[in-house]
């Protein structure tokens, strides 16, 4: 029986290729999630004014991965007390946040938070909302580090955080 995980933090290039290196994970899609506008375009969220996050919704086997190991990824690979920006990626669409899909995701989103407090010298600026409507990105952003390895971006921002998955956590890779 499949689950899914839904995931903001920053560019959805970086998280997508990160998540997609683990067993138990099926499928990762990335897409935007968090705002009002219907079926937005990927032109519309780098306005920063549709209020969506670019996001990864992520399908896994939670028999052979679970939903706390994929939080340990996504603190992992990305920095939880930048507010709305993940390096150079500026703005709301590049926010930290964890879109639940149940209660029990919540919880352990909250008691992941709250566990990780003391480890940071900053606040943890993560949001944790309930997961709302989904909308898959263009295509050509779909597997977009697998397509485009040698992109400038894809290699000094996407490959750094694929290589500390692989290394940080080699006991949860395919």
């Amino acid at each position: 029986m499949s689950e899914t995980a839904t995931f903001a933090g920053g560019c959805f290039w970086c998280l997508e290729a990160g998540f997609a290196a683990l067993k138990g994970v099926d499928k990762v899609v990335s897409g935007y999630l968090g705002g009002s506008l219907a079926q937005p375009s990927y032109e519309q969220i780098c306005s920063g004014d549709t209020g969506h996050a670019e996001v990864v919704q992520i399908h896994f086997d939670p028999a052979v991965i679970g939903y706390r190991d994929l939080l340990e990824v996504f603190f992992a690979i990305h920095d939880p007390t930048s507010f709305n920006r993940q390096g150079n990626d500026v703005g709301s669409q590049y926010r930290s946040a964890i879109f639940w899909h149940t209660p029990e995701q919540k919880a352990a989103a909250e008691a992941m938070i709250a566990a990780l407090a003391g480890a940071y010298s900053s606040p943890i600026v993560t949001e944790v909302m309930q997961a709302g409507v989904f909308w898959p990105a263009e295509a050509y952003h779909q597997d977009y580090f697998a397509n485009n390895p040698h992109q400038p971006y894809c290699q000094f921002v996407v490959a750094p955080k694929v290589a500390k998955v692989r290394t940080q956590f080699a006991n949860l890779l395919k």
